[in-house]
């Protein structure tokens, strides 16, 4: 399962923040030669339509939200469809290399199309001297709030390219126009502390800068305040936040869980595993939080010591087994994503074998898995490829054994869930909903008012990657993990003694307190039945 590119689908009928006002600072253009200025002297700014589409990774989610926010203030309809657009804003991503091939495709399209151009994101500033990006204009991943004078010099037939990465970041209070009015995506840092040998991704970002703690804890605010019902935090990597400031991930996470209003939820984005070593208890009750859902993205890349230490991960596999198995042991049902990258220059058979082992020893529920591309510039290019026959083979063997398993058997026909509903599934006859753990649910969308509620649901079939339910109750409190409080008498019982202090008690001690829990979840079950 590959990462999927977003096309962003902005309500141009949402609501816009508004931001302070702020100096226009002058620009130095040049004229663009590939498409001709149809305006003229009549050009009137914030009068043309836009169209955004985004490539990659949830931090440039939010930066298409906050440039789509910036637009749409200034008077342009942001719309869905490009051919009606008369400038696309092109978000890019540099991860992988087919990434990097659908943008080229689409700045060839637009260009046939003599429609304005603007690329912004991670290819625009590691790459801009790309030879299809000659003549187009271009915005840097520190430059977003300027993209209102990008999209009008642009409109003009000018050429602008703002790339400079010597400035502070931009404000999270800036206008933005979510992709989903339900969800804020709140980019906590940018850039990281690592230098993979792999990845260009630090070309473009540059190294951690991480926003206060005061600011994204009132961002969150205002993201609830506003509507939304779920907040995402995201990264390049999420465990480093702080570190450039002599603060840490839990400082934040135990911060914002203040501000989530009943019935909202938290998710965590990714970590890779040397910035949560320290901290594993504290972010084991960050998890159990009861609005914050048991889900950790920790990517491995590989299960193989020697190739990580070729990637330069700066730690082992024995470092991310010990994160996994704390979570696994405390933190009930957590749902835990990985990423691999198949066929590393210096990956031997022995080496995927290892890779192979870990994926099976952990039946992880999502995974991410990568045919690894050279990046231009990077220490991995200059490495001699594995064939791409190889390479392929490997990629589809991982491929099959994640298809070989899953979470969601039979066993889980008939039990009821409390689950968040936010999102429409892409076949738009679904809604999309997930409990504590994240997994994840199809509703058929019958009644478009429980968007934004905490529902009770029944599953009536299950999948690969999802439980098709039904509904049972309207609304609820709160969001839960197993079928507890309904059908799991016994499931909702192990999950207090494991999340209360009893487990740390004698085993006298802890069996009075097994009692004590028994009694508590048959009377909340007997309560429920009258209710």
């Amino acid at each position: 399962m590959g990462d999927i590119d977003i096309e962003d689908s902005f309500n141009a009928s949402a609501a816009v923040r508004q931001n302070d006002p702020e100096a226009t600072v002058k620009l130095r253009l040049r004229l663009r030669r590939h498409v001709e200025s149809f305006h003229g002297d009549s050009f009137v700014p914030g009068t043309e339509t836009i169209f955004v589409r985004t490539w990659g990774c949830s931090h440039n989610t939010s930066d298409s939200e906050y440039m789509s926010g910036l637009l749409s203030l200034a008077g342009y309809n942001i719309i869905t469809t490009k051919e009606d657009a008369s400038l696309w804003v092109l978000n890019s991503c540099t991860v992988k290399t087919p990434s990097e091939d659908q943008l080229e495709n689409e700045v060839k399209k637009a260009k046939e199309a003599k429609k304005f151009i603007v690329v912004a994101g991670c290819v625009s500033q590691a790459d801009p001297n790309a030879e299809f990006l000659r003549g187009v204009s271009l915005v840097g991943v520190k430059q977003i709030d300027r993209i209102v004078e990008v999209v009008e010099e642009t409109l003009k037939g000018n050429c602008v390219r703002l790339l400079s990465r010597k400035r502070p970041e931009q404000k999270l209070s800036l206008p933005k126009m979510r992709r989903n009015n339900l969800i804020e995506v709140l980019a906590v840092s940018s850039g990281c502390l690592n230098n993979c040998t792999y990845c260009k991704t630090k070309q473009a970002r540059g190294d951690l800068v991480s926003y206060s703690l005061e600011e994204l804890v009132e961002q969150a605010s205002r993201a609830f305040s506003e509507g939304c019902r779920e907040i995402w935090l995201t990264s390049e990597d999420l465990g480093a936040w702080g570190r450039d400031f002599g603060m840490v991930l839990p400082d934040l996470l135990k911060a914002v869980v203040h501000v989530i209003p009943e019935g909202c939820m938290m998710r965590l984005g990714m970590t890779n595993p040397p910035y949560i070593l320290d901290f594993l208890d504290e972010i084991a009750d960050i998890l159990n939080h009861p609005r914050v859902y048991s889900f950790l993205h920790i990517p491995v890349q590989s299960g193989s010591d020697a190739v990580l230490r070729d990637m330069n991960r700066e730690y082992n596999s024995a470092d991310f087994c010990r994160v996994v198995d704390f979570m696994l042991h405390n933190v009930p049902n957590v749902y835990i994503a990985t990423d691999f990258i198949c066929a590393f220059p210096t990956e031997t058979i022995e080496d995927f074998e290892e890779s192979m082992q870990l994926v099976l020893k952990y039946r992880f529920p999502s995974l991410f898995i990568n045919q690894f591309y050279p990046r231009k510039g990077t220490p991995a290019a200059r490495l001699k490829k594995i064939a791409t026959t190889e390479a392929r083979r490997r990629t589809a063997a991982m491929s099959s054994l994640f298809r070989s398993y899953t979470r969601y058997g039979s066993d889980r026909l008939g039990t009821e869930y409390d689950v968040l509903v936010c999102e429409w599934a892409t076949d738009k006859v679904h809604f999309v909903a997930h409990n504590k753990c994240y997994e994840h649910f199809l509703l058929p969308c019958d009644d478009v008012s429980i968007l934004g509620q905490v529902v009770r649901v029944r599953v009536t079939g299950v999948g690969k990657f999802h439980m098709n339910a039904e509904l049972v109750v309207r609304s609820r409190s709160e969001v839960t993990c197993a079928g507890q409080l309904c059908n799991s008498v016994g499931a909702h019982l192990r999950q207090i003694c494991e999340n209360c202090l009893c487990r740390l008690e004698s085993p006298p001690n802890a069996f009075m307190g097994v009692l004590l829990s028994a009694f508590v979840a048959s009377l909340l079950y007997f309560l429920l039945q009258m209710h």
